[in-house]
């Protein structure tokens, strides 16, 4: 006889393989515990009680398996999060793009996009923001149109000022967006070189030749194998020299790409990819 618990996990097998064998999208290396409280929310939200329940639905409405890919994708962020991070990121990282005649970024889960205007801004005044491409991706494509369209709702501004500040901003931020009734739309000017695109990091291949990457909270939804098969990926996509910017609670060192890294900030999660010799 089977508990409650133990039948929950089979049931959210199930549910997971019925989605990568009918969509194609694995979620079945992500963190267990994350992945069955946010398929307990969604059943009850349809007014359901089993997990089971959902598999035929989801098999043949491909409308309520975008809304369990919404439901699955983690997309809480904010403006320049970890300013600690920014500022060393200013201090260690973008001396070695300044001296690149083009620079290629990737934010890789970007969510809805504010770590990306965030990284933005801080290289518009570093000055060298003519000279990027920055590559905003997720497997969400209602984040993603979030990212796109650059408009936030203004009831943290305050909160948002001052992690510009503390994380290097030297002008006003208001500079950077118009605001309307209780929102913000950031500037066409900052959005000029921004590309967003749907990237899955589980099923996609690399972007090559990135100068820097981030990825930040996001492999701590991923099980050890697929946070190994996620920083492969990213290590493939950057070029010798190149950097990688993780979440705080994230790191490489027990990683299979340990060895083709040094760390530059321990703390903010910087690293390097080693040059070939």
């Amino acid at each position: 006889m089977f508990n409650k618990s133990e039948m929950e996990n089979i049931e959210l097998n199930l549910l997971l393989e019925a989605i990568y064998r009918r969509y194609g999208y694995d979620f079945r290396d992500y963190a267990r515990s994350s992945l069955l409280r946010r398929a307990k929310l969604f059943i009850s939200h349809l007014g359901l009680q089993n997990i089971s329940e959902v598999i035929p639905k989801i098999l043949h409405q491909p409308d309520l398996f975008l809304d369990l890919v919404h439901h699955f994708s983690i997309t809480v962020t904010d403006m320049f999060r970890d300013p600690f991070v920014y500022s060393k990121l200013i201090e260690k990282v973008f001396p070695f793009l300044e001296t690149h005649p083009y620079i290629k970024i990737w934010h890789a889960g970007c969510a809805t996009g504010e770590e990306v205007y965030s990284t933005a801004i801080l290289l518009k005044e570093a000055g060298i923001y003519d000279r990027c491409t920055i590559f905003a991706t997720d497997f969400n494509d209602s984040a993603l149109e979030t990212a796109k369209n650059g408009i936030y709702k203004i009831d943290n501004m305050k909160q948002c000022i001052k992690s510009y500040q503390d994380a290097g901003g030297v002008h006003s931020f208001s500079e950077y967006y118009s605001a309307k009734y209780d929102s913000i739309t950031f500037s066409k000017e900052l959005k000029k070189n921004i590309t967003f695109a749907n990237h899955n990091l589980v099923l996609d291949r690399s972007f090559g030749e990135m100068h820097l990457i981030f990825c930040r909270n996001v492999l701590i939804y991923f099980n050890k194998d697929l946070q190994d098969r996620a920083l492969e990926l990213l290590s493939e996509s950057l070029i010798p020299g190149g950097f990688l910017c993780l979440g705080t609670k994230e790191s490489i060192t027990f990683s299979s790409v340990a060895n083709q890294f040094v760390v530059v900030q321990d703390k903010e999660r910087i690293f390097q990819k080693r040059y070939i010799t």
